[in-house]
């Protein structure tokens, strides 16, 4: 499962959500995300194994925390579109400013 199935879910994107407060249990997580904690499991493993989650045993508690290095690798993928876009809008916006220092009015769509 790649990065963007693991989140596409909504219950494991409230999980994440949850977990970004910090370290929880399971039964933390149920009360936040309002679901069954058969549910909470199924997801957390769900994270695990994509890499989101870490899991550490405290005596007969299982603590669950995000791991911060497959969020990197989104933003790195990211950025790749957000340097795209962000050049798009910068030559959208010059071509505006040029516009309205030429005092051209705006053309009007035909329908």
């Amino acid at each position: 499962m790649n990065a963007f199935e693991a989140l596409a879910d909504p219950t494991r994107r409230s999980i994440v959500e949850a977990l970004r407060k910090g370290e929880r249990q399971v039964n933390d997580i149920v009360e936040e995300a309002g679901i069954h904690q058969s549910g909470v499991s199924r997801h957390l493993r769900i994270l695990h194994e994509a890499g989101f989650v870490s899991m550490r045993p405290d005596g007969q508690r299982r603590l669950y925390c995000l791991r911060p290095e497959p969020f990197r690798e989104l933003d790195q993928w990211l950025a790749q579109y957000r340097n795209l876009w962000e050049a798009r809008l910068d030559r959208f916006g010059a071509a505006l400013e040029k516009r309205r220092s030429s005092g051209s009015p705006p053309k009007k769509e035909s329908k």
